[in-house]
């Protein structure tokens, strides 16, 4: 496996302050990032951790990784202390709703040979809760791992639509790059712009897969151009905007540096993680930290807090001190202790630092708590999420018909079950109405809550909601109300009830194009329509 250096071209960009040198695969359309060439497919049958393939891995420099160490070397105190592994790789992927982020990911556990040859392997393997297989969406992240040669890769597959931002900015906690997965046709797209916008928020090095290439109408040149004016707006630095590009097929499970040559598999797709995604900054010899991003519950283990280590050893049996700030601690003793290998949890004795685990016998950890030394250990930093945009009213059934769907019908049945989603859902608030027997809920947006309403009837609660209301906010003596970014794509014969319709709910046209049908841009008030996905802000 060789990778080397395309032939740099120059590239000006239209806002004068910023100049941007990059590189180009034969195109003549500039693609910006620093380019690999990849020029030996590797053989379907080859595990990728086979150690007989060797490549020169300082061949090629990812200026993406190499500006984001040094930014965050500079940023810590503790820089003598720390050091970066390089045999573990945490990383996020990212994307709008229907870009194929969880396909994409089905191929990388495939071909990393995470299951048997003869095993029989669903579609959209990470969509394990039967909500998300119904819907055909991803709700709620989850961990896996792969191994690629003598690499550790910890993936942690996200929800793709802005109700569910929650997640995304939870695990964006564990992780020092993403893969922002963007279709071939359609480009980026208003959760693009959310989730990309929270990662360089973070630091963290992107990697921008250009996902479907082997779709008839795709316009790869478009989708890479419009990708990096995306960076731009969102004032990335021009480290971060000089990103690496691969072109994939997820359901096809291959990939390449170029969209008119893929290879056979998704090698150039792990070796770009390699070498452009940073290992994880560690405190090897410091007192042990790690944050509980997420939380799982078990009928035999109880509580289980998941989350990246971040200094320290975690052992099996280990007293360690659970804090939320400074003067809030309390004492525990980790009972069980497991990491993730392929597709399940698998017991360890010990954790180092950098590495994904999870650990139980913590029977009240909350997400947002800090697991530490029981000496000398300090907390991180809570994890924050943006605030809920839209609230409903959740009570109890008071019709004649009450008991004949559900079990679970009293207000202490309803108010457990809202308070207990708080324990995980941390973008939910719960508050008590004005009634014993009416709760407020506040969500990131309606699908959120339905979610939510959704689960809960399967469970066997019975209750009434009321209407979507949208929650205003006081910002300097200014009231501030939620907006969201809306895409339509509809034939152009309907483009005119769709603008009508848009316009009654104060809609503001932000862009039209014609490609064959009609894509309009709108800002709206809180409210969902066709295909909205979207970055929820607020405007006076």
């Amino acid at each position: 496996m060789e990778m080397t250096m395309a032939t740099p071209i120059s590239f000006t960009n239209p806002n004068p302050t910023r100049n941007f040198s990059f590189s180009s695969p034969r195109l003549r359309t500039p693609f910006f990032g620093p380019t690999l060439s990849y020029s030996a497919p590797i053989a379907k049958k080859t595990p990728f951790n086979s150690r007989s393939r060797n490549s020169n891995r300082n061949s090629v420099k990812c200026s993406v990784s190499e500006a984001t160490e040094a930014a965050r070397e500079a940023a810590t105190e503790r820089r003598s202390q720390l050091m970066r592994r390089s045999d573990i790789r945490n990383i996020a992927i990212v994307a709008h709703v229907d870009h194929g982020k969880t396909t994409l990911v089905d191929s990388m556990l495939k071909q990393a040979k995470v299951f048997r040859d003869n095993q029989f392997v669903q579609e959209r393997i990470m969509d394990s809760n039967d909500l998300e297989r119904e819907r055909g969406i991803t709700i709620l992240s989850k961990n896996t791992s792969i191994t690629y040669k003598d690499t550790k890769i910890n993936i942690i597959d996200t929800p793709g639509h802005s109700d569910f931002g929650g997640e995304v900015e939870r695990v964006l906690n564990m992780v020092e790059g993403v893969l922002l997965v963007v279709d071939s046709v359609e480009g980026p797209m208003p959760q693009t712009r959310f989730v990309l916008k929270k990662a360089l928020e973070f630091g963290h090095a992107v990697v921008v897969v250009v996902n479907k290439i082997d779709r008839p109408s795709a316009r790869p040149e478009f989708v890479v151009n419009s990708t990096f004016e995306l960076f731009i707006e969102l004032n990335a630095s021009d480290e971060q905007c000089d990103f690496q590009v691969i072109y994939a097929s997820g359901i096809k499970g291959k990939a390449g540096l170029a969209p008119d040559n893929l290879a056979e598999d998704l090698g150039p797709l792990f070796e770009t993680i390699v070498r452009c995604i940073p290992g994880p900054h560690i405190d090897k010899d410091g007192p042990l930290q790690m944050l509980a991003t997420n939380i799982e519950v078990d009928g035999h283990k109880g509580r289980i807090a998941i989350g990246r280590l971040h200094a320290g050893v975690l052992r099996r049996g280990m007293d360690v001190k659970v804090c939320t700030t400074e003067d809030t601690c309390r004492y525990a003793k980790v009972s069980e202790l497991f990491v993730y290998e392929k597709f399940s949890r698998v017991g360890a004795e010990a954790v180092e630092a950098g590495d994904i685990c999870a650990v139980c016998g913590i029977s009240d950890i909350q997400i947002g708590e800090t697991i530490a030394d029981k000496i000398s250990g300090t907390p991180l930093p809570a994890i924050k999420v943006e605030e809920p945009t839209v609230k409903m009213a959740f009570s109890i059934n008071t019709s004649p018909f009450v008991g004949r769907e559900g079990k679970y019908v009293t207000s202490r049945n309803l108010r457990d079950r809202l308070y207990r989603e708080l324990e995980r859902n941390l973008a939910m608030k719960v508050e008590d109405g004005e009634t014993s027997d009416t709760f407020i809920v506040s969500g990131r947006g309606t699908l959120h809550i339905t979610i939510l309403i959704e689960n809960m009837r399967r469970e066997g609660y019975e209750f009434m909601v009321g209407p979507p209301k949208v929650i205003n906010k006081k910002v300097d003596d200014k009231l501030l109300e939620p907006y969201e970014i809306a895409t339509v794509e509809v034939p152009e014969a309907h483009t005119g009830p769709v603008v009508e319709l848009l316009g009654k709910r104060r809609g503001l046209m932000l862009d039209m194009q014609g490609l064959g049908y009609v894509k309009c841009a709108f800002w709206q008030d809180f409210i969902s329509v066709i295909r909205l996905c979207s970055t929820s802000n607020w405007i006076s």
